[in-house]
C-alpha cells in the first residue's frame, strides 16, 4: 500500500499577463505548499475501485469521473495497465477553493502509481501527464516552491520561506472559469525579483478583484486576516475563495485562528506551515 500526501497549494503571488489564443491565460505565479492537505491511498486489489472519504467527501462524487481517476487512467496510457488498484481519497481540503485540492490529488495519484510501478518521480513523461490534467498539476507533482510561467506548467525552483500559515475559507465555492472571465485583461507587470518572501510581499493576485466581486465574502476574510497581530502578508490564493496569512510567530497564527474561528463558526480554518 502507498499512502501519498496531497498538500494544499498556495499562490503566494499570481500575475495574469494576457489571455492566450488557446483560451488559457499567460501567468507568472509563485507556487508554495503547506504541510497539510488531502491523502491518497493506493492498494493493489483484485479489481479497480475508487472511494472518497473525509470531511469534504460530500463535495465530490464517490464514484466515476474525478481528477484522481483521470490521473490513474492517464498514467496507464503512458506506462501500461499494471495491476488493479483500490484508491481512497481522504478529502480534507474544501472543493473549488483556490488551493489546488483536485490538482494535488491528481499529482499524489501519479506519484503513488509511479512508486508502485518503479517509475522515477522525475520522469519527464510524468510531468507531461500532469500538464495534460491541469495547469496546477505539474507544480503539485513537484510539490515544492516554484515559479510557474506559461499556464503555470513551466517551473523554476526557488527556496521556500519557513513560516506559519493560516488558511481561511468562508464556505463559498468560486468558479475558476468565471473569475478568469471577469479579469479586466490589464497587464500590471511581471513578478518582482528576489527570494520567495520578497516576491510574495511585492507581488499581487490579479484574480483577487474579480473573485471579490463574485464572492463578497472574500472581503471579510481578507479584512480579518489583515487585521491579525503579527501578520506578514494576507492574500487570496488562486481564483479563491480561500485566503491565507503568513506569520512570523506560531503564537500569532494560533491567536488569529482562535479569533476568526470564534467570530465565524461556519468558516474553514487550517493552521499549518509552508513546507
Amino acid at each position: 500500500m502507498i499512502v501519498e500526501p496531497a498538500p494544499a497549494k498556495l499562490n503566494l503571488a499570481l500575475h495574469v499577463r494576457a489571455r492566450r489564443d488557446d483560451g488559457y491565460h499567460e501567468l507568472e505565479t509563485l507556487f508554495a505548499f503547506v504541510r497539510d492537505g488531502d491523502t491518497v491511498r493506493l492498494t493493489p486489489a483484485e479489481r479497480d475501485g475508487f472511494a472518497i472519504i473525509g470531511p469534504f467527501a460530500g463535495g465530490l462524487g464517490g464514484e466515476g469521473d474525478n481528477l484522481v481517476t483521470r490521473a490513474r487512467d492517464a498514467f496507464r496510457s503512458s506506462f501500461g495497465p499494471g495491476e488493479p488498484l483500490s484508491i481512497v481519497l481522504d478529502k480534507h481540503l474544501p472543493v473549488a477553493s483556490g488551493i489546488g485540492g483536485g490538482s494535488a490529488d491528481a499529482a499524489a495519484t501519479l506519484r503513488g502509481m509511479a512508486k508502485l510501478s518503479g517509475v522515477p518521480l522525475d520522469d519527464p513523461a510524468l510531468f507531461d501527464i500532469a500538464a495534460g490534467l491541469g495547469s496546477d498539476v505539474p507544480a503539485c507533482l513537484a510539490g515544492r516552491t516554484m515559479i510557474g510561467r506559461g499556464r503555470g506548467e513551466r517551473l523554476t525552483p526557488i527556496d521556500a520561506p519557513d513560516l506559519p500559515v493560516l488558511l481561511v475559507n468562508p464556505g463559498v465555492g468560486v468558479s475558476t472559469a468565471a473569475v478568469f472571465a471577469a479579469w479586466d485583461r490589464i497587464d500590471r507587470g511581471p513578478l518582482p525579483q528576489g527570494d520567495a518572501l520578497a516576491i510574495a510581499l511585492a507581488g499581487r493576485n490579479d484574480l483577487e478583484p474579480p473573485a471579490r466581486a463574485l464572492a463578497p465574502e472574500i472581503d471579510a476574510v481578507l479584512a480579518l486576516l489583515a487585521a491579525a497581530e503579527g501578520v506578514t502578508l494576507a492574500r487570496m490564493s488562486g481564483s479563491g475563495a480561500t485566503c491565507f496569512a503568513l506569520f512570523d510567530r506560531v503564537e500569532d497564527r494560533a491567536t488569529a485562528a482562535a479569533t476568526i474561528g470564534a467570530a465565524q463558526l461556519g468558516w474553514w480554518c487550517l493552521e499549518t506551515e509552508l513546507a
